[in-house]
């Protein structure tokens, strides 16, 4: 019998995960959505063909609930689906900084909890999301969750103890590399580029970059090396990024990131 899945608080990143679901073949009839807004539903409903509930329709019904919800309202949500949600149900949670033990504490003893950190490339199918295992969530447990997050993009299992870690460097990993881009356009035109062009130059850069440290199994020192000639114009460009620091910038930023996911799962938001 088919699986029934259903996205509780379906933003941005459920809506990814929808879509990507259904392209890798999921039956509309056995998704179901929930959403704040029924404005909200009805588009979801019309734009995917899939049935728009309660919350706790939702609980009742699905075997596996996507929890895609803002962390500071997973409380309340908790709350709201602990009495309709049976010990059996699968809870996935893509909230960051928030470990499974928050939902085991709030729901059925037994419950299963698998924690997710996705990243917004969801939303073209290039995520990288982060897998750990609950108390009670089992080998079975994870492969469900794979089979879901596999829709829209690449996934890891790691254990819980190294989700802070993953969120500074793959939740928030974006954000960095869209700062370099911003950072490397502004550069381009103090060197005389128009700012479409020098926009244009750095992505299509950093998408071939990408692809190669991807498909080329090399090191990524192996690949810049390669860019590197002897007295040539990379090499004095990297002296100067090693001279202001850029390096040690950001190790000190992924700690802060980790640091701050720590503290938002301790409760010091």
């Amino acid at each position: 019998m088919a699986q029934k899945v259903a996205v509780l608080g379906t933003g941005k990143i459920g809506e990814a995960l929808l879509s990507g679901m259904i392209r890798g073949g999921w039956a509309p009839a056995d998704l179901l959505v929930t959403a704040r807004r029924p404005e909200r539903a009805a588009q979801l409903r019309e734009r995917y063909g899939v049935e728009a509930v309660t919350n706790a329709e939702a609980a009742e019904a699905a075997d596996t609930l996507i929890l895609t919800v803002k962390p500071q309202d997973m409380g309340s949500l908790l709350a709201e689906l602990a009495p309709h949600v049976p010990a059996d149900r699968l809870v996935i949670s893509g909230a960051a900084g928030i470990p499974t033990a928050f939902f085991e504490e709030r729901l059925a003893a037994g419950t299963p909890v698998v924690r997710v950190m996705t990243n917004t490339p969801a939303l073209v199918d290039e995520a990288m999301s982060v897998i750990s295992a609950g108390t009670h969530a089992t080998g079975d447990h994870l492969r469900r969750a794979e089979e879901i997050f596999a829709g829209v993009g690449k996934t890891l299992r790691v254990p819980e103890t190294q989700q802070d870690a993953a969120t500074a460097l793959s939740g928030s990993g974006p954000a960095y590399f869209y700062f370099l881009v911003e950072a490397m356009t502004d550069a381009g035109i103090l060197l005389g580029l128009p700012r479409d062009k020098a926009h244009d130059l750095i992505v299509q850069a950093a998408i071939g970059a990408a692809v190669m440290l991807r498909d080329s199994g090399e090191h990524p020192v192996k690949l810049r090396e390669n860019v590197t000639s002897p007295a040539g114009t990379t090499i004095n460009a990297i002296r100067e990024l090693e001279n202001h620091g850029v390096r040690a910038a950001l190790l000190a930023a992924l700690e802060a990131a980790r640091d701050r996911s720590r503290e938002l799962a301790s409760g010091n938001g």
